[in-house]
């Protein structure tokens, strides 16, 4: 059977969807669409094969084409309506992050699953081999208990970045920045690892382009788990640069510090161990990581097979409500 897939919003990360799609056998990408339609016919014409069309409107590409699957790559706030729109005609949908800006999105988009078509979230990093790596090393259990951790994002977006877009930098339509649009990568990591916390405390500012935009430029959060664990988790874009992420967990033995692809192991008598895990050349920018084609791969090989999705809605539950906690300690209210 031949999936026919489509995607939404053609902007810089939809170019890694469409090749990731392209790799992909049985499918065929049959429409792009974009509301500045030159962008989608730029796609159609590089990936689609001859076969693909573009459209500027959503709705009418969804009537005209009845994709199987739609990758929606729009900006933040247009991923849940549209995600709504493609399940009720019984499509599937693979979203990029975040899957909502708000607590009340999350669970009109989990009613709206319900039965009806499959969700799968765009948390690429889940599939890179140093995290595979780290979920090991726990597992073998040869560090001791986990104690703790600490992540670090210190990224850099000018104003340029939110002044090319009228949908970035605001708060009813980005719904965030540097947490919800940067790091939301690395917060889910971290909760990956340590779970569910029981209190979160945070505090966000805006230091660098106050004036620019509505939305925090930087997020620091205190987070205590059961049994004691801590994670300390700072986010900036307000640096001069795109520094590689840094993880570090903290065991009883020992502790291993993710680095970009690069894991460290530290024991307590000293000894190291540096273990370089790249598995391929990312696709688009560098941060973006390498784990689009298995992650994108995954979705299509669980709807052939008819199995679970590792990164379904319940997958990522923690995370959207860890950071939406997040936001509501940082603004002193329950706004998110």
């Amino acid at each position: 059977m031949m999936r026919k897939a489509a995607i939404v919003g053609c902007g810089g990360i939809s170019q890694v969807h469409a090749q990731a799609i392209a790799g992909l056998d049985g499918v065929e990408l049959c429409a792009f669409a974009d509301c500045r339609k030159e962008r989608a016919e730029k796609l159609a014409a590089r990936f689609g094969g001859g076969r693909a069309e573009a459209y500027g409107d959503f709705e009418e590409m969804l009537a005209a084409r009845q994709p199987d699957v739609v990758h929606i790559c729009t900006p933040h706030y247009l991923h849940v309506p549209m995600a709504l729109k493609v399940l009720e005609g019984g499509g599937a949908v693979f979203m990029e992050k975040p899957p909502a800006i708000s607590r009340q999105q999350f669970r009109e988009l989990k009613r709206g699953a319900g039965s009806r078509g499959k969700i799968g979230i765009c948390f690429q990093n889940r599939y890179n081999a140093s995290v595979k790596k780290v979920d090991e090393l726990l597992e073998e259990g040869g560090l001791g208990p986990l104690k703790g951790g600490r992540a670090f994002v210190t990224w850099c977006r000018e104003a340029e970045y939110y002044q090319s877009s009228d949908w970035r930098g605001r708060w009813d339509t980005e719904g965030g920045g540097a947490l919800i649009n940067q790091s939301i990568h690395t917060l889910d990591l971290l909760l990956r690892w340590l779970g569910e916390p029981d209190a979160v405390e945070a505090s966000m500012g805006n230091h660098h382009l106050r004036g620019v935009t509505e939305v925090e430029d930087v997020m620091e959060a205190f987070l205590e788990f059961p049994g004691g664990k801590r994670a300390c988790f700072y986010a900036t874009t307000a640096y001069v640069s795109d520094a590689p992420v840094l993880i570090e967990l903290a065991c009883e033995k020992g502790s291993i510090r993710l680095e970009d692809e690069k894991v460290t192991v530290r024991y307590q008598q000293g000894e190291e161990a540096v273990l370089s895990l790249k598995t391929g050349q990312a696709v688009g920018k560098s941060y973006w990581g390498s784990g689009h084609a298995a992650c994108i791969g995954d979705f299509y090989r669980s709807l052939e097979e008819g199995t679970p999705y590792a990164n379904d809605l319940q997958s990522v539950e923690n995370t959207m409500q860890v950071m939406a906690r997040i936001y509501e300690s940082a603004k002193g209210e329950k706004s998110f």
